[in-house]
């Protein structure tokens, strides 16, 4: 027994996991994952829908992409969709004042992640001038989440995980190295961005399993308020996992793996 306790203490000592542990302690990991679902609600969904709304397809707005990421159907999606359904005229009644404040806003979420990622890194912030990389970042995370939902009715079974794995996977990828700025390797980003994909594809399944029937029980006991309350909790863990998997990366890399520090 002795001799057990001892093995599992090396294993712990080799895996180096309370680094990993102190690491996401320090970045204050559920805070910023909270801080990330507000920034979302507020700022990025707004945003999404009027894109969503404005979508030549028509493929039924920004509800469907919500239950389409949250993996909802049948009942649960329906409810969600006529709550956050926008009105039919959201786009003739948009204003370039409001474009433009809908843009800053989302720019605001993109250099929250930004700060994220620069404190799992340890790199220094990128000057104000830099809110074009924030910008752009954006602008491809919409297109991204945009053909996720155009390819539910194309593809289906295996064809579109493998599809959504490897968008996924270049998507945070490319997204890590364009908002550090070029000042981690590529190689070094790797591992965050597979944890990351992974990390979204469990809370997929979880959300299938325990958001479907609370997202009915408490539009039936809270209204409104409660199927949003589930929403923000769904976004807490998409915050969670966006972070966490950077997180993991870094320490991954730290202790498991020595790609080459060249640019």
């Amino acid at each position: 027994m002795r001799q057990r306790w001892r093995g599992l203490h090396r294993a712990w000592e080799w895996l180096h996991l309370r680094v990993l542990f102190r690491r996401g302690r320090d970045l204050e990991l559920m805070h910023r994952a909270m801080g990330f679902a507000t920034l979302a609600l507020v700022t990025l969904a707004p945003l999404l829908i009027v894109v969503a709304a404005g979508d030549p397809l028509g493929r039924g707005g920004f509800a469907t992409w919500l239950t389409d990421g949250m993996g909802l159907s049948g009942r649960s999606a329906r409810v969600l969709t006529d709550i956050i359904r926008p009105p039919r005229k959201v786009i003739d009644t948009t204003s370039v004042l409001s474009l433009l404040l809908l843009a800053v806003f989302g720019v605001s979420f993109a250099g929250s992640v930004q700060n994220g990622y620069e404190r799992v890194w340890g790199v220094p912030a990128g000057p104000w001038h830099r809110v074009w990389r924030q910008a752009t970042w954006l602008v491809v995370l919409t297109a991204y989440l945009y053909q996720e939902v155009q390819t539910r009715s194309a593809l289906h079974g295996a064809q579109r995980v493998a599809l959504t794995t490897l968008s996924g996977v270049l998507f945070f990828w490319w997204g890590q190295w364009f908002l550090l700025g070029g000042q981690v390797h590529w190689r070094s980003l790797l591992p965050g961005a597979l944890a990351t994909m992974i990390g979204l594809g469990g809370l997929r399944v979880f959300s299938s399993l325990v958001f479907t029937p609370l997202i009915v029980t408490n539009a039936l006991n809270y209204g409104a308020v409660g199927t949003v309350l589930v929403v923000e909790s769904w976004l807490i863990g998409v915050g969670f996992v966006v972070y966490g998997g950077a997180l993991f990366g870094r320490w991954f890399c730290d202790h498991h793996w020595a790609p080459s520090q060249g640019k």
